[in-house]
């Protein structure tokens, strides 16, 4: 379990993605549901002319507005530039707003034309297998913006266990450009770690709780934020059990 978790935290320090490492995984994906699903090819194709859905208005908005509060306030963490900009909606005349909610029911009627051309073209049974591995791709495209939606409110880096930071602090010569292969490399890193001595292993302990007082510090300071923006969907249960009652509860 700790060689697995090495490897991921290896992987996160490299950049490594997963669309990387499974480059040469063919047209064969992992399922939840079962071991294995094929698509034929020309999934693909017809996936890729899929328009995208259009933005809401607030989302356009917010687009819009991000660059132009980053350039004006460059020091402000991206929740505070969000909670700004979410304010200046809330304050936005209707007729402004409008603006934005016309053009978006403007490219969802195009958007639904141009699926309904797409379908028409498929033969029931290709239509079948197709919305099966549209609300695969929808699941995996909703956990991916989940993630980058949290990234852009700043959410504070899980803290890292002192293996993982043992095998970071290893592996720092393979990002300088170091030419040995990930698998050796970590293997030769697990043993290295199974032999340090108590002593030498409780500098890693340490350093793994001092990142996690970081984390649980960040993260309160970050729940209150997301409280204060209307995002409560976002906190903890616990950090939820101590806004409604006043004292903490672990859920």
């Amino acid at each position: 379990m700790a060689l697995l978790r090495g490897v991921w935290g290896v992987l996160r320090d490299l950049g490594k993605s997963g669309v990387e490492l499974c480059s040469g995984c063919g047209n064969r994906l992992r399922s939840p549901f079962r071991s294995f699903v094929y698509f034929p090819k020309w999934f693909s194709s017809t996936l890729g002319s899929y328009p995208k859905k259009p933005m809401s208005s607030y989302l356009r908005f917010s687009k819009e507005q991000l660059p132009i509060f980053k350039a004006q306030n460059p020091d402000l963490k991206v929740s505070e530039l969000i909670r700004r900009i979410a304010e200046l909606w809330r304050e936005l005349p209707e007729s402004q707003k409008k603006i934005y909610e016309d053009a978006y029911k403007a490219d969802w009627q195009a958007y639904k034309e141009e699926i309904n051309r797409i379908q028409e073209q498929l033969t029931p049974s290709q239509m079948i297998s197709l919305e099966k591995e549209i609300m695969q791709k929808r699941l995996r495209k909703k956990a991916l913006i989940k993630k980058r939606e949290l990234t852009m409110l700043g959410k504070p880096k899980r803290p890292l266990s002192a293996y993982n930071i043992f095998v970071s602090e290893s592996f720092q010569e393979v990002k300088d450009g170091s030419s040995q292969s990930i698998e050796p490399k970590l293997k030769s890193v697990n043993e290295t770690w199974k032999n340090l001595s108590s002593s030498q292993k409780q500098v890693y302990i340490q350093l793994a709780k001092d990142d996690k007082i970081r984390y649980d510090n960040e993260m309160k300071s970050w729940e209150e934020q997301m409280i204060e923006v209307g995002r409560s969907d976002l906190i903890r249960r616990k950090m939820k059990s101590q806004t409604k009652d006043g004292f903490e509860e672990e859920c």
